[in-house]
């Protein structure tokens, strides 16, 4: 469908008995607005991989049938009357927002740091200093996490930092291709602030190139591949997800990470389902300082692809994690459950199974020697 049948099909009967000059004015907004979902939205989905890139993609352990598979079979989703969708989608609406706004804090980035730290972002996205070197995680700048910019979940707080006073980074890691982990705006932006490598699972260097970054600094990795970079060794390891950016599923690869410094080791989930991998990465990767578990966006009707809250802690425990860092939650409502309960649950399931948990507002840094006690900040806004 061409522009303008998109413009006319948008307009339709409204403009029905209008003066002649405001149906040409919103005949050629609407022209404009198909215009830019024609040539902006196929970009923000990426690209599907060809050639030498498809090649090692089909020779991956994880590939069979035409896409990525689970170590173990998982649904996406399990069936839901249009109904029952309905009916949750109405359900505590205002729960699924905090009553206050959230409480954001804007520190000047450190340029020189030893030790560990970790800045929680917001969602996934965070900072990760290591013995020195800093690592970026799913960096999600946009208002939405959407390939448009007029609808889809919508961030509820702003960006701790602007990109731009980021300090210079040695890695830039992404766990998959769904847009509220991989953002097109974000990627092109640091590909031209920053001189840092995108580490990202099999596939997903298409969607980069396509976005202009160039093929040199993406490194892609199937599971159990390693990479070193600065001094930091970077492990894909194995994860229960699923990915896609349009209209079709698992053209790409998912990955949590495992991030090892001279000393200090840290984990990150990425998204994923709780499964026995986590098992397998402590017995061979941990003990790990620190984890950077999801814990929202979790539905009975999925289970295989969103850990709830008590399976985030066990996937901690699993991989042998000291301190653990909840991550992808309070900045977009991507489920039906209440804005707190991540948090909420995770504390509790922590406290229940002796486990250390920081949960610091977006933009707070964390040391991971001497962390905050949780302090329920998110119940008070809630």
């Amino acid at each position: 469908m061409n522009a303008l049948s998109v413009a006319r099909s948008l307009v339709g009967r409204q403009t029905v008995g209008m003066a002649k000059g405001r149906r040409l004015a919103i005949l050629a907004g609407t022209a404009a607005l198909a215009y830019w979902v024609a040539k902006d939205i196929p970009r923000q989905m990426g690209a599907k991989a060809s050639g030498a890139r498809l090649a090692r993609m089909e020779s991956s352990p994880q590939y069979a049938d035409g896409q990525f598979q689970n170590s173990v079979p998982s649904s996406v989703m399990a069936p839901m009357s249009r109904s029952d969708m309905f009916s949750a989608f109405l359900r505590d609406r205002e729960r699924r927002h905090p009553r206050l706004p959230i409480p954001v804090v804007h520190e000047a980035p450190v340029r020189d740091a030893d030790g560990l730290h970790v800045t929680w972002l917001g969602h996934s996205s965070a900072l990760v200093e290591i013995e020195g070197h800093r690592v970026l995680l799913d960096p999600v700048w946009s208002e939405r996490c959407s390939p448009s910019n007029l609808v889809g979940p919508k961030r509820m707080h702003e960006p701790p930092m602007a990109l731009r006073d980021l300090p210079p980074l040695d890695a830039v890691v992404i766990s998959h291709d769904h847009y509220d982990h991989l953002d097109m705006p974000t990627i092109q932006n640091l590909a031209d602030l920053q001189g840092a490598p995108f580490l990202v699972p099999l596939g997903v260097g298409a969607h980069l190139e396509r976005w202009g970054v160039p093929a040199t600094r993406i490194i892609e990795l199937d599971w159990n591949e390693t990479h070193k970079i600065a001094g930091l060794e970077f492990v894909s390891t194995a994860a229960r997800h699923f990915s896609g950016r349009g209209f079709t599923r698992n053209e790409t690869l998912w990955s949590s990470w495992v991030i090892n410094g001279p000393t200090r080791k840290v984990f990150y989930s990425g998204d994923t389902g709780y499964f026995a991998g986590f098992a397998e990465v402590g017995a061979e990767h941990g003990p790990f300082d620190v984890t950077l578990v999801q814990v929202g966006a979790y539905a009975d009707g999925w289970p295989d692809i969103h850990m709830t809250p008590e399976d985030g802690v066990a996937a901690h425990l699993d991989v042998r994690g000291g301190l653990m860092i909840p991550v992808h939650w309070g900045t977009f409502v991507l489920a039906m459950h209440e804005w707190p309960e991540p948090a909420d649950r995770a504390w509790q399931e922590a406290k229940a199974r002796g486990a250390r948990l920081a949960v610091p507002r977006p933009g707070e840094r964390v040391d991971v020697d001497n962390p905050p006690a949780p302090d329920g900040w998110w119940q008070q806004i809630a």
